[in-house]
């Protein structure tokens, strides 16, 4: 295969630039303390040495397992840096690596564990075409996993330079809780956006009502990124009564239906914060929506030229079987949807 042909990523040159020029400002909030900019960007120095070592460059599948954390970030910034295409994945994926390996073509494979991160050669080479007209463009990729309708994993392959792309307009950033989870669009979404407006990312020890509060109070948090569940989880463990959360001015919340009391009785114990529906699909990342008040539960999707209104109960978003490949509506950065290749599946259960 030949090389890639290395284009220009403004979007993602603005993006390292920004960060460079934030110096000692506080970055990320993990166990071990707090890390600036200037330490990130270091941290990230140090893996890409070690990514070269291990032969991870433009256009190589790199897995890594984990949750976030400083080194998690870092390498994936590293990997940005490469011009590789990164797999986040959790423990939760232990059980059907294989699948996911074969699914995403990942050639090499980072773990990270108490004792440290560990690499592994899976030998693994993406033979689908999509793959490798994604590789010709010498972009960053980013590759996530939706069980869709079938139940089946797929991947969804974005190209992180117009993911960036979004990110690109100044405003202020937010000391926000990494609650969603790092496997997921919205988990990095919320990653990038707060990097992208020199934010402070707050990295959770575990996602209990109780470890959350905590993560909030000691890192002074403004963002909440969550979903309906959790936030009734924290009402019925009353976690929220034995910590300060009055820094909190914003929680988002998506993936499912909020109940109407659900959402009345958090803006009763916490109304100094304000709620947003969000909105988004794998394919398409996270979508503009806004509701008609803070205590609405109907959200209208897409902004001007390109208005979709729908109830967080029906939506009437498209299909996502219709974007198979290319520019996706919405305006929004461009994905594909990867599968293994038909002779890898002989004598397994075809996906839809």
């Amino acid at each position: 295969m030949s090389a890639p042909r290395l284009l220009e990523m403004p979007a993602f040159s603005e993006f390292i630039a920004s960060m460079t020029a934030r110096g000692d400002a506080p970055d990320v909030v993990g166990m071990a303390g707090e890390l600036s900019y200037a330490e990130l960007l270091r941290a990230s120095d140090r893996w890409i040495d070690r990514l070269q070592e291990h032969g991870v460059g433009a256009g190589t599948v790199c897995g890594y397992i984990g949750e976030f954390s400083p080194a998690t970030i870092a390498l994936f910034i590293a990997l940005m840096r490469r011009r590789a295409i990164a797999v986040p994945l959790t423990q939760n994926a232990e059980p059907d690596l294989d699948r996911f390996a074969e699914i995403a073509g990942i050639e090499r494979l980072i773990r990270f564990d108490r004792e440290g991160p560990t690499f592994s050669d899976l030998g693994v080479v993406a033979a689908n075409p999509l793959m490798d007209d994604f590789r010709r463009i010498g972009h960053p990729g980013l590759v996530v996993f939706t069980s869709g309708s079938t139940g089946r994993p797929k991947g969804i392959l974005h190209d992180l330079e117009r993911v960036l792309g979004k990110f690109a307009s100044e405003r202020a950033g937010w000391r926000t809780v990494l609650f969603l989870m790092m496997d997921h669009f919205g988990g990095v979404n919320t990653l990038l956006s707060t990097l992208a407006y020199g934010g402070v990312a707050i990295c959770l020890e575990q996602r209990s009502p109780e470890a959350v509060c905590l993560a909030i109070e000691q890192g002074r948090a403004e963002l909440l990124p969550t979903t309906p569940t959790f936030l009734n989880m924290i009402l019925a463990s009353g976690a929220w009564r034995h910590h300060e959360l009055s820094t909190l001015r914003l929680i988002t919340y998506g993936t499912e239906p909020m109940a109407e009391a659900t959402l009345r009785r958090i803006r009763e114990v916490m109304p100094q914060a304000e709620l947003k529906q969000t909105y988004g699909l794998s394919e398409l990342g996270v979508l503009h929506s806004q509701s008609p008040d803070p205590g609405s539960l109907w959200l209208r999707i897409g902004g001007k030229g390109r208005d979709r209104s729908s109830n967080t109960m029906v939506s009437r978003i498209p299909r996502r079987s219709s974007w198979e490949r290319g520019s996706l509506p919405c305006g929004c950065a461009k994905a594909w949807r990867i599968a293994p290749s038909r002779s890898t599946m002989a004598g397994n259960d075809s996906g839809g």
